[in-house]
């Protein structure tokens, strides 16, 4: 029998409504997981109740906290790890666990985009296909998967795209990895496996700045003593000329990283010319981001910084895993 781990986290699955208020956090994950269709899958489920809150008001400290617990589960003999939080920020959570998971077994997302309130929630099902998707000979070696919908998504490309709808997770730049199916999970291809990244060994600071329509680049002037930075730009990766050495002036002294702020494709780096172009953004030291949105490139960064690694090592670092050359 397919041992698994269960780490509750709280979230919209676990919510249900109050008298004359919204919906809160009130059902445990031993009462989630007892279900004729959880029990029929004739998989050990240990429930570990970590968290009780909105996914909100999760921490990088709080995510350390889980890997470590996770990490543990398998190496006292879980064979995967199913992770049930809130939606909110599902999509960083699991591309941040993926960036340090160093293990074969699978560790599964999963959550809800409807309460047990409300006419046909999503939560049961998403449940028993995130347990179905851990239990999965296939899903060994690909690291931090998210199954919502029916449709198993890799951490690094799942994005959510919608505040509200059951189908809110995609993944813009490479679509959903496979399908659960009749009770079965059909994987349609795979990614391939970074080298993990270590776990945080001290605190540092990466804000991202979302560039928009007449900038005046004020921001920049809020983060300088900032570690790291993230600049969503426009398109494939430009700025207004007025502020883009602002940019580049961090950038001469700590990692600036260069994403797009329209969530799918790749940051270019020698297409158009001229100030505050991507060509001179990335000639003046800003390192782009590949097809990483900026709310992952962020991770990434911060994580390769929090590890210990200095600025140098970081932006190198960050460079391999995005496949750019630079």
């Amino acid at each position: 029998m397919t041992r698994v781990a269960v780490f509750f986290l709280g979230g919209t699955i676990s919510m249900t409504g109050t008298d004359g208020g919204g919906a809160v956090v009130r059902l445990t994950g031993a009462d989630l997981l007892r279900t004729p269709e959880v029990e029929a899958l004739g998989i050990d489920a240990e429930v570990v109740d970590f968290r009780a809150a909105g996914s909100s008001s999760l921490s990088i400290a709080d995510l350390a906290e889980l890997f470590d617990a996770a990490d543990s589960a398998v190496t006292n003999g879980a064979d995967a790890v199913v992770i049930v939080q809130g939606t909110d920020t599902l999509e960083e959570t699991s591309f941040l666990l993926d960036l340090w998971w160093r293990l074969d077994a699978p560790v599964v997302f999963t959550g809800a985009m409807r309460n047990p309130g409300l006419p046909g929630p999503d939560g049961p099902a998403n449940l028993v296909a995130a347990l179905r998707v851990s239990a999965c000979s296939e899903a060994r070696g690909l690291g931090a998967l998210v199954a919502l919908n029916d449709e198993v998504h890799a951490a690094r490309f799942v994005a959510k795209r919608h505040t509200s709808s059951v189908g809110a997770f995609v993944s813009p730049n490479a679509g959903p990895l496979g399908r659960v199916e009749e009770g079965t999970v059909r994987f349609l291809t795979s990614v391939p496996r970074h080298t993990p990244v270590g776990t945080p060994v001290r605190a540092v600071r990466v804000p991202l700045i979302v560039t928009v329509l007449d900038d005046d680049g004020g921001l920049f002037d809020a983060v300088g003593d900032c570690d790291g930075l993230v600049v969503a730009a426009f398109g494939v990766g430009h700025l207004r000329p007025e502020v883009a050495h602002r940019a580049a002036e961090l950038a001469a002294t700590r990692p600036v990283v260069l994403a797009s702020r329209t969530g799918a494709g790749a940051v270019h780096v020698a297409t158009y010319g001229g100030p505050g172009s991507e060509s001179d953004l990335v000639g003046r030291g800003l390192l782009p981001a590949g097809t990483l949105d900026p709310y992952k490139a962020r991770l990434l960064l911060l994580a390769l910084l929090a590890s210990g690694q200095d600025a140098t090592e970081a932006a190198a670092g960050f460079t391999r895993y995005v496949g750019g050359a630079v």
